[in-house]
């Protein structure tokens, strides 16, 4: 089997964490990667789920943009008190 060279470029800390772990299972980045693809090929898709931060999603950010503007604006008043405070509200 003819092997060929892949070259990509990733953030030195994540490498240097990533070569820690593969090394505690006994392979180094080329294994994990090749590991990676052959699942990736055998199953036809990413072999975990990828799920996007829900902060960064659209609805979030409008809501976010929004609160903020009514705070702004003066629509909307900043509440500075802690769970236990607002608890001590409801129970009243």
């Amino acid at each position: 089997m003819a092997t060929t060279n892949v070259n990509f470029r990733m953030d030195e800390t994540l490498k240097k964490q990533a070569e820690s772990i593969f090394e505690e299972m006994g392979m180094n980045m080329t294994t994990a990667y090749t590991v990676f693809t052959k699942a990736v090929v055998r199953s036809g898709k990413i072999p975990f789920e990828i799920i996007a931060d829900p902060f960064w999603h659209t609805g979030n950010q409008d809501y976010l943009e929004r609160v903020i503007n009514e705070y702004e604006s003066g629509k909307a008043v900043l509440i500075n008190k802690s769970i236990e405070e607002l608890d001590g509200l409801i129970d009243e």
